[in-house]
């Protein structure tokens, strides 16, 4: 039976009240399945994560692993989700919202065809030309370390059949989205991080390390097949009758390729920026581009918990009040300022805990094994750049939804453009002069690259919020509101920074975090990172929690409430 009785337009039946924190719940409720799903699939991810680090911390074969990743995640994230959220996703649920269920079905069936003939190409390409694909993103340690460069070609070969696998699994999700069918689309990468964790658990410690990270990249291959696998049935009992096709006529299709290109190209950019970094990275040595891919890893956790999970809610209930002829534009507002207040009130501690304690973050995930207090120390550095620009950047995303429900991609392009632009310059300086103007080791000039993104990420939030401002009226966060979460988290960081200091004092300090460079402030306690983690993060939480409620500015009973009501 065809899911399709809850997929109607809103603003025919739904009234939306004058208080601006009265929304229709669906998206509300969708926000916290999404979530939901990503918090599953992140625990999953960080585990691998603690056990990959566990078993390569931060060595050359670390970074050869992370920079061979990288090439076929750029196509993956082109091609993939973010590429069919603004392309497919508004068209096909407009459709269906529209009750044209044989127009969704074909729409679906000519992405898909021409999502697998072109994934197909891309791989035979990646395949066959990764030697110069690898020098473009780790050139930087081609001459240095020709050892790592090497096995860096080797992994990206094996890695590279899985970037097909993962777009036709964003397919799924798209179709799964639109039917507000979140928590099977967002848990399955779950299954992707088991393949990873079950292969190191079994072989770790077996095989050398060269031998451990090519059975880890087949690993990949297998998780990334069984991601798409797990969602295609459930794809094909909703879409009915599947006939994939590689039409490029219907009226339906070409809004989709309308919208393709230029999000390609603003996603493109935005890649192009993650592959700059990767390469300025690799200019400091091997081991700098494992220590960037742990910070990436760690800083993307609160962007994909509220940013994706909110936006990729939105998107399909954004999509269909543009299509409202009557006070579209007012419940646009509505819904983009009330995900706006929820991004804000997640990702503004968690922006703090990376610039105040991202020690203690960095030492509950990934200090185990080869990766110690000294590597958890220089991690710090590199979270606090993270920090600069956690909050405008996870922003952003929902208001680039804005744009793509209105069936706007190109201003995002322009405005990712000059993003992109902006940290690349940043960055280059950084990389080249940062630690030689704080007298730190090359590693630490890695700081430079995230807080150059965070630089670039406020000046694009800024430009689309003007644009978007000027074609809907004003929309954010409100400034009172944000100044007293910043006040929260500030407030409730110093208490957690002066019980760190208090443990310091009882049990001493890391002797390893304080040998690095800058280890004598702040170090960490001589405990299992664990402790401390439970200790300094609960309070540090516990404090926000309280405070944002005495201010008035608690999200949770307002998230609790929608999505208990039905």
């Amino acid at each position: 039976m065809r899911a399709r009785g809850l997929l109607r337009i809103e603003s025919e039946v739904v009234q939306v009240p004058e208080n601006s924190d009265s929304l229709p719940p669906p998206s509300a409720r969708s926000a916290s399945r999404v979530a939901l799903g990503i918090l599953l699939s992140r625990l999953a991810g960080l585990i691998r994560t603690r056990v990959f680090a566990h078993a390569f911390g931060t060595s050359p074969v670390a970074g050869a692993f992370s920079a061979a990743l990288r090439i076929p995640n750029t196509l993956q994230n082109l091609l993939g989700e973010g590429v069919l959220s603004a392309s497919f996703i508004p068209v096909y649920a407009r459709l269906l919202g529209e009750k044209r269920e044989d127009a969704a079905d074909r729409v679906a069936g000519a992405v898909f065809g021409l999502l697998s003939l072109a994934t197909a190409l891309l791989v035979v390409l990646g395949v066959a030309g990764a030697p110069w694909l690898a020098r473009l993103v780790a050139g930087g340690y081609a001459k240095s370390d020709p050892v790592a460069f090497a096995k860096t070609v080797e992994l990206t070969r094996i890695l590279f059949p899985s970037t097909g696998l993962l777009v036709m699994s964003a397919w799924c999700l798209g179709v799964l989205n639109s039917h507000r069918h979140f928590f099977l689309s967002y848990t399955a990468p779950v299954v992707w991080n088991a393949a990873q964790i079950g292969l190191l658990l079994a072989a770790g410690g077996r095989v050398g390390e060269g031998r451990l990270a090519t059975l880890l990249a087949w690993s990949v291959v297998g998780g990334s097949l069984l991601q798409f696998a797990v969602q295609l049935p459930s794809v094909l009992r909703l879409l009915g009758s599947f006939r994939p096709s590689l039409d490029t006529a219907s009226q339906a299709m070409r809004t989709v390729l309308r919208n393709f290109l230029p999000v390609v190209l603003s996603r493109g950019v935005v890649q192009v920026s993650a592959l700059v970094d990767t390469f300025y990275a690799s200019l400091i040595s091997a081991p700098a581009v494992s220590a960037l891919y742990y910070a990436q890893l760690i800083s993307v956790l609160p962007v994909s918990l509220f940013g994706m999970s909110v936006s990729a809610a939105e998107l399909p209930e954004l999509s269909r009040e543009s299509g409202g002829k009557d006070g579209g534009e007012e419940r646009l507002r509505r819904r983009l300022d009330a995900g706006l207040r929820r991004i804000a009130f997640f990702v503004v501690p968690s922006a703090m805990a990376f610039l105040s304690l991202g020690d203690v973050v960095g030492g509950l995930l990934v200090q185990t094994g080869r990766f110690g207090p000294a590597e958890t120390r220089e991690l710090w550095y590199l979270l606090m750049g993270s920090a600069v620009g956690l909050l405008a950047g996870t922003l952003a995303r929902l208001y680039a939804s804005a744009f793509y429900a209105l069936h706007d991609a190109r201003t995002p392009f322009r405005f990712a453009t000059a993003r992109v632009l902006v940290a690349a310059g940043l960055a280059y300086v950084a990389v080249r002069y940062l630690a030689q103007w704080l007298g730190a080791p090359p590693l630490v000039g890695c700081a430079g690259i995230t807080a150059a993104s965070g630089v670039a990420a406020w000046l694009e939030f800024l430009l689309l919020r003007r644009a978007l401002t000027r074609r809907v009226g004003p929309t954010g966060v409100g400034t009172g509101r944000v100044a007293r979460l910043w006040a929260s988290a500030g407030t409730a960081a110093a208490a957690a920074l002066g019980a760190k200091v208090l443990l310091v004092r009882q049990f001493g300090a890391s002797a390893a975090a304080t040998l690095s460079w800058g280890g004598w402030l702040l170090p960490a306690p001589a405990l299992h990172p664990v402790l401390t983690a439970a200790v300094l993060l609960s309070l540090y939480g516990g404090l926000y929690l309280t405070l944002t409620a005495a201010f008035r500015v608690s999200e949770l009973s307002s998230l609790r409430s929608r999505f208990l009501r039905r």
